[in-house]
């Protein structure tokens, strides 16, 4: 009788354990099933990989157009006939310059849109005890990424009222050369020749290296690069890019400071 009780006793735990486990199960809400548009190009962009796809294509597209603009503002050492010259070739491009700077503007707004996007997915998926953890092993760069991508937004926007549509600066409209080309020589000296402004464009320009050097170390991720010496040689080279870059634009108002362009 002892022997059926315990076998009793036995089953009642075990059918308790199995009850219990049941409950359990059945109050964890289920995991929410993402669903994706019929259309397949809108499809791509939901998907976590498609975002990762576009943020690295259109942040190449930016970083060639930031190479070529840094090429064109180093026509400054040239002297001023070799400026004003490139600068009279792009507004003789007409619709071809405006076209290229809508398909910029369109590049920065889809670039900005899908990386937040994905700071909030990527925030919503990690588990919270994890958070602390995944902090540590985060960079400075790559924590302050949207931050720092707002920042050189907005000296965009400045440098574009400035220097593109002279709406800080009226007077520089006034500003032409013996060739009675516009004077962009002329200009840029007496903009940078305000250290305020020089120092606004040197950090946000600080900041656009520290964004593109994270950015090229990310892209090996993105783009499921695996081999360790392929890896490294995107990411130190573009580190190594990303700060030429800088050096590249901070020496133009800094040789204007010290007076070496007159």
């Amino acid at each position: 009788m002892q022997a059926h009780f315990l076998s009793d006793a036995r089953w009642t735990v075990l059918d308790f354990l199995i009850m219990y486990k049941n409950m359990a199960l059945a109050a964890v809400p289920p995991t929410p099933v993402k669903r994706f548009s019929p259309n397949p190009f809108i499809a791509f962009y939901q998907s976590s990989i498609g975002k990762k796809i576009i943020v690295a294509v259109s942040g190449l597209y930016l970083i060639f157009f930031v190479i070529g603009h840094l090429l064109g503002n180093l026509e400054i050492y040239l002297g001023q006939d070799r400026l004003n010259a490139y600068a009279q070739l792009l507004q003789e491009l007409g619709p071809f310059l405006w076209a290229e700077r809508i398909i910029l503007i369109l590049a920065v707004i889809i670039h900005i849109v899908a990386t937040i996007q994905l700071a909030i997915e990527n925030r919503a998926a990690k588990p919270k005890k994890y958070a602390k953890s995944a902090h540590q092993a985060s960079t400075l760069a790559s924590r302050t990424m949207i931050y720092t991508g707002l920042l050189v937004i907005c000296f965009v926007v400045y440098h574009l009222l400035q220097f593109t549509f002279m709406w800080t600066n009226p007077e520089y409209r006034n500003l032409h050369d013996e060739l009675n080309r516009h004077d962009v020589y002329r200009m840029v000296i007496l903009g940078f020749r305000q250290p305020l402004i020089s120092l606004f464009y040197a950090a946000a320009i600080f900041f656009l290296a520290a964004h593109l050097s994270h950015g090229f170390a990310s892209v090996t991720q993105t783009l499921g690069i695996n081999n360790r010496r392929i890896g490294g040689f995107i990411s130190n080279g573009g580190r190594w890019l990303s700060w030429l870059i800088f050096a590249g634009y901070v020496s133009i108002p800094v040789t204007i400071l010290l007076g070496l362009i007159k």
